[in-house]
């Protein structure tokens, strides 16, 4: 870009002085502003080309899409070797304190983010999972996944269930699952593994995270694990479960063939049954609040700077405008059924809008509600491998008959051991 030389007046010295501390903050800006995603965020930033448009004209906005594990692969290669590296990241909950921890990414609380003022905007708990155990601000939420229960309606009739029957409480979703597989031969769920993650994920208590609490102390060897082990391993004894891994062709086909009677998970799992795995099931599909009325998050996507991105004052204003602006935010939802992470947006009447897909079900209604009550807890940079390490003794458990107390300890040992390292 080339501007004409200004008249040496007090105001465009002003405008000069301005443009330098900008630079300093932020570092130059460049034409071009690029944006790493993986489906479907990366097509929730593609439809807001318009939009941006109109605030940068001179930027062009690109958007690099890979697959959601060869986008977290490509992500952990640039930031260990500072290359390659996109001006904003997408980043799943789930990398986030692994990213967090590496230093690669801008801290959004210091000057001249300072994204604590605007904290009370966003799910507290979606804030929270941005935030690193040393109080940085190192991601924003955009999208949440509000724990739900989906499950089949025609199946539940065949079976002589009731909602309530499956939701009273966990012990009485396991024995529905019982009477389910009898009378239908539908699994209750895909994996018994889904059970223990639900459970693991629920009712957590502030400063508790999911493996790790905030001084760091390791929680598997507790009645929390001890209880979700023990009823995972019931689904799997009553042959409950059909050892179908998530994401899997067989998950797919198992919901468009009748084969999966329920699924807990993220609120954005309607979305994705709706939109492409099982379109054709439409009206046979209901949500439900978790049994025992849990309340638990799953999955949600934020944005996060680079720190060796030269265009931060740009990153920047492109992720206020994807997380912060109501119009942008619905937009979202609307398309790609990404429930928002901003506040403002949980009042609007879209809403109170019936799914034509959960049978007209005003199911939002359900996971606001189940976003208002979920507790922000801790992330930690061991998650992933306190995660792989739980999965291994579970396994065990459900394949070799481990003692469930056994598992638990040595799972325990082996994590206290990696975080000493």
């Amino acid at each position: 870009m080339h501007l004409a030389p200004l008249p040496i007046t007090r105001s465009a010295l002003r405008l000069a002085v301005a443009a330098v501390v900008g630079c300093l903050s932020f570092g130059a800006q460049a034409e071009t502003l690029i944006i790493a995603a993986y489906p479907a965020v990366d097509s929730i930033a593609k439809s807001a080309a318009s939009e941006w448009k109109k605030k940068h004209p001179e930027v062009e906005l690109k958007i690099i899409s890979r697959s959601f594990p060869d986008h977290h692969t490509a992500m952990t290669t640039a930031l260990s070797t500072s290359s390659n590296l996109p001006d904003v990241m997408v980043l799943e909950v789930g990398y986030v304190a692994r990213f967090a921890e590496n230093g690669g990414l801008q801290d959004l609380s210091q000057a001249p983010y300072n994204i604590k003022t605007q904290q009370a905007k966003w799910v507290p708990y979606a804030f929270k999972q941005g935030t690193a155990l040393s109080g940085a601000v190192v991601a924003v939420p955009a999208d949440i996944g509000p724990g739900t229960l989906l499950y089949r309606t025609d199946l539940l009739k065949k079976a002589g269930l009731t909602e309530a029957q499956l939701t009273g409480s966990w012990e009485a979703y396991v024995q529905a699952g019982v009477q389910l597989k009898a009378q239908t031969g539908a699994y209750l769920m895909a994996h018994a593994r889904d059970m223990k993650d639900i459970i693991i994920r629920s009712n957590l208590k502030a400063g508790e995270g999911l493996y790790l609490d905030n001084q760091g102390k390791v929680l598997i060897n507790t009645p929390r694990f001890e209880r979700a082990f023990e009823l995972a391993r019931q689904v799997r004894t009553q042959k409950l479960d059909g050892k179908i891994n998530a994401w899997s062709t067989e998950w797919t086909e198992g919901f468009k063939r009748g084969h999966i009677a329920t699924q807990m998970s993220g609120a954005w799992l309607a979305g994705h049954l709706n939109n492409w795995i099982a379109p054709q099931t439409k009206g046979l599909w209901r949500a439900a609040q978790l049994p025992e009325r849990s309340w638990a998050s799953w999955g949600g996507s934020f944005y996060a700077i680079p720190k060796s991105s030269p265009n931060k004052a740009l990153a920047w204003d492109f992720i206020q405008m994807m997380t912060l602006q109501a119009d942008m935010q619905l937009k979202a939802f609307k398309a790609e059924d990404a429930f928002p992470a901003l506040l403002e947006v949980h009042k609007d009447p879209f809403l109170d809008q019936p799914i034509e897909f959960l049978g007209g079900q005003k199911a939002r209604l359900l996971w606001r509600e189940a976003a208002q009550k979920t507790t922000a807890i801790d992330v930690h940079k061991l998650d992933p491998i306190a995660e792989e390490i739980v999965n291994t003794e579970l396994d065990k458990v459900l394949d070799q008959g481990k003692d469930i107390r056994k598992a638990l300890q040595d799972a325990q040992a082996l994590l206290e051991r990696r975080a000493r390292r």
